[in-house]
């Protein structure tokens, strides 16, 4: 396999190349020169030499003919490898050269001709690597990452955070299971690993940032031990994990690619939790009912409150027509994810961020958090200049603190779900600053001035994002985690 060819996307150029490659390494180790080669199969050896050089593709009754005049199957040649170092080589600085980072230098492209010593060209591939490091480490900033999210986050706004080809292959690995009732158990995930390939195995040493490890070689998905109790952890993990090689994902390019795979192999793990199918028709049956609950899916496939709520909005829009909104926030206020398409006014920054960003006082996620009994979902109504809003509250601990998870929509919708009877209703002006964030006339003439607190540094708002072919993870901790667990196995 080429050197580092999981780093750069293939594209049809790099594909006629390695194509070329190899007929070029089987002509060669059959002794025949061009021309010989192109008196066998009945063309000039200037044709060959341009389908060696992956400028032109040939056609399947020629790849058929020229595999028999070398004496090796069409397979052999159509294989996806570099047939030898020097091959693999050529093909990663060929790619390098085709990406826009390198049309950014306005550089010359380098031929590689036979004079073109294998020093040389290793020396010119390593750059290339080094630069696309460097630009991958430039890019995984706060900022960038934030953008990126932001762009995301958009996007699935636009598809109403349904994805049906997530939908389909989540649908298309439990049917392996055949048909089923009920949570998803654990020794159904490990059958699930089984069909793919993979055993489950829990560590209780895997590397820093790291939620599971996969071993593509050996079959072994490495997970945190912490995920057993309760059962959520364990089988979303895996099913995320077991994500990667269904949806053929490659090592991400990118931070805004990197993003983009976590969006889907959650939504995947969600979808075989909480499959399609049978959610539609039980949450239709509670939108016939007029009972529409969180609590109801959450219970009903045996999954945490924030993945119900999450799963809800999947389908909400399109099995409901309903549509909604989501989001976590922390016992401070702040906003940590947050999903809508019901027009609820989230606050924002210039760059159309909502993470990080202070919840309104008088919103369910906050007021929540004011009740003596927690254990129960709270309902509130609230006016915003949007509109007014019903939303579901539900508060919880977590080793990072205290938390909300909030699930609403437009004040006409809340006619399908339990809790519309609440009369607790709040009236929220924000982003107005004497909505909350001014203090009351007595207060602010009483202390301002007078106080002068010293703020928490979150540390990760300098830091950028640990570099490695994955953002946050330490490659070379991931890679002695593995050899040590590989030489146990």
């Amino acid at each position: 396999m080429a050197p580092h060819s999981d780093s750069i996307t293939d594209d049809s150029a790099s594909q006629r190349l390695l194509l070329g490659k190899r007929i070029k390494h089987f002509r060669v180790a059959a002794g025949l020169t061009l021309d010989q080669l192109g008196e066998r199969v009945g063309v000039v050896a200037s044709q060959l030499s341009h389908i060696e050089n992956g400028r032109r593709e040939p056609r399947l009754s020629l790849l058929q003919g020229i595999a028999q005049a070398l004496d090796v199957d069409t397979a052999e040649l159509l294989k996806a490898e570099a047939p030898d170092r020097r091959s693999a080589l050529e093909i990663e600085l060929d790619r390098a050269q085709a990406l826009p980072l390198y049309a950014q230098l306005q550089l010359p492209r380098v031929r590689m001709p036979k004079s073109l010593s294998d020093d040389a060209l290793e020396s010119l591939v390593g750059l290339h690597r080094e630069l696309l490091r460097r630009s991958r480490a430039a890019a995984a900033t706060p900022e960038e990452a934030r953008r990126a999210n932001t762009r995301i986050r958009m996007q699935m706004r636009e598809r109403d955070n349904y994805l049906p080809e997530l939908e389909r292959a989540a649908d298309e690995l439990m049917s392996r299971l055949g048909p089923r009732y009920g949570a998803l158990r654990h020794r159904e995930v490990a059958v699930l690993a089984e069909s793919l390939g993979f055993t489950l195995i829990f560590a209780d040493d895997l590397p820093p940032n790291t939620r599971s490890i996969t071993d593509l070689e050996g079959g072994r998905i490495y997970l945190p031990p912490a995920s057993i109790p309760g059962g959520h952890g364990l089988r979303s993990l895996a099913l995320q994990a077991m994500g990667h090689r269904v949806l053929g994902h490659r090592p991400p390019a990118s931070y805004a690619e990197f993003l983009e795979q976590r969006l889907q192999i959650n939504y995947f793990a969600a979808a075989c939790l909480i499959p399609e199918a049978r959610a539609a028709e039980f949450l239709q049956q509670a939108k016939r009912e007029r009972n529409l609950a969180i609590e109801d899916l959450r219970d009903a496939f045996g999954v945490t409150h924030e993945a119900a709520a999450h799963r809800f909005t999947n389908l909400a829009t399109e099995h409901l027509g309903l549509r909604v909104h989501f989001y976590r926030a922390d016992g401070a206020g702040t906003l940590q994810r947050g999903y809508e398409n019901d027009g609820l006014p989230f606050p924002a920054d210039e760059s159309g961020s909502v993470e990080g960003q202070p919840l309104c006082r008088k919103w369910a996620g906050r007021t929540a958090f004011n009740r003596t009994n927690r254990t129960s979902e709270f309902y509130q109504y609230t006016d915003t200049p949007a509109g007014t809003f019903w939303a579901s509250a539900q508060t919880g601990d977590a080793e990072q603190g205290p938390f909300s998870i909030t699930f609403g929509v437009p004040f006409d919708d809340a006619k399908w779900f339990r809790g519309r009877e609440t009369t607790t209703r709040t009236s929220s002006t924000c982003p107005d600053p004497s909505c909350c964030r001014t203090a009351e006339g007595g207060l602010l003439e009483r202390w301002e001035g007078k106080a002068w607190p010293s703020a928490r540094m979150h540390a990760h708002v300098l830091s950028p994002l640990p570099t490695g072919s994955f953002p946050g993870v330490d490659d070379t901790e991931m890679y002695e985690f593995l050899s040590r667990h590989s030489d146990e196995g």
